[in-house]
C-alpha cells in the first residue's frame, strides 16, 4: 500500500469519516491520511464497536473493510444504514472476484477498493462519492488537490491546511507539475523541460525552486515534497527522503 481553503472551505470539508478496518495499521494509516486531507476521522476495529460508536459519532460516509472479526462487513452494511439510511459505503476488499465486488454493491455499496489500494485511490473514490451523493459539494476554484495542498490556478494562488501560500508565477508552475505527478517521481530534466521549457539549461535552478517550495509549503507541517536522492523529486504522502 503506497503513500490525494478559506474559512468556509475549510469548514465545508470537514465530513466526518467512520473508518472500520481490524488491521491496526492499515486504519491508523487511513485515518491520519484522512485527517490530513481534511476529514474527521473516526476508527473502529469490528462491526460491534462501530454500531456502538454512531451514539457519539455521526459520520456522513463510511469506509468499511468486508473482512471483519465476527460480523462482516457486509453486514455492517445493513446495520449503518438502518441507524442513517443513506449513508454512503466505500467498502475495502482483499477478493477482487467480480462475484465478490457484486456482492459487495448489492449489499448496498457505493463503490468499492481492492487490496493493496494506494492511499490516494481511497481518497478520490470517496472524495468521487461524498459529491456524488450530495454531501460534499464540488469546488469549482480549486483545480488540484492533494492532501491538505490546494492549487487554484485561476486566482493564481495556493493553500496548505487552508491557510494561503504566496507563490511566484515559477513556484506555482513547479508545484502544478508536482500535483498533476502526485505519487510519481519527476526528474531534475523532466522539471526542467516542462516548467522552464529548457530555457534554463542548468538544473541547479530546479534545486533552487524545490527548496523555495519546501520553505513555503511544507515548513511547520508534514513533508509532502521529497527527494529521491540521485533519480529526481516526488510529492507524496508519508515518503521518505532516501538516498
Amino acid at each position: 500500500m503506497r503513500a490525494e481553503h478559506s474559512e468556509s472551505a475549510q469548514a465545508a470539508t470537514q465530513e466526518q469519516v467512520l473508518l472500520v478496518e481490524d488491521d491496526p495499521n492499515i486504519r491508523e494509516l487511513l485515518t491520519a491520511s484522512l485527517e490530513l486531507s481534511g476529514y474527521t476521522a473516526r476508527g473502529a476495529a469490528d462491526a460491534d464497536t462501530a454500531v456502538a460508536g454512531l451514539a457519539a459519532f455521526t459520520p456522513d460516509i463510511a469506509v468499511v473493510d468486508i473482512m471483519l472479526p465476527g460480523r462482516s462487513g457486509l453486514d455492517l452494511v445493513a446495520d449503518l444504514r438502518g441507524v442513517l439510511p443513506g449513508l454512503p459505503v466505500l467498502l475495502l476488499t482483499a477478493r477482487g472476484s467480480v462475484g465478490d465486488r457484486v456482492a459487495g454493491l448489492r449489499a448496498g455499496a457505493d463503490d468499492y477498493v481492492t487490496k493493496p489500494f494506494s492511499l490516494d485511490e481511497v481518497l478520490l473514490r470517496l472524495q468521487a462519492i461524498l459529491r456524488r451523493t450530495g454531501v460534499q459539494p464540488p469546488d469549482e476554484e480549486v483545480q488540484l488537490r492533494y492532501a491538505d495542498l490546494e492549487l487554484c490556478e485561476d486566482a493564481h494562488e495556493a493553500r496548505r491546511g487552508g491557510t494561503p501560500v504566496p507563490l511566484s508565477r515559477t513556484e506555482l508552475a513547479l508545484l502544478r507539475y508536482l500535483m498533476v505527478n502526485a505519487g510519481r517521481i519527476v526528474s531534475k530534466p523532466q522539471i526542467l523541460d516542462r516548467v522552464w521549457g529548457g530555457e534554463a539549461g542548468d538544473t541547479r535552478v530546479v534545486e533552487t525552486y524545490i527548496s523555495y517550495l519546501r520553505r513555503k509549503i511544507d515548513t511547520g507541517r508534514i513533508p509532502l515534497i521529497h527527494t529521491v536522492w540521485g533519480v529526481g523529486y516526488t510529492l507524496r504522502i508519508g515518503a521518505q527522503d532516501r538516498r
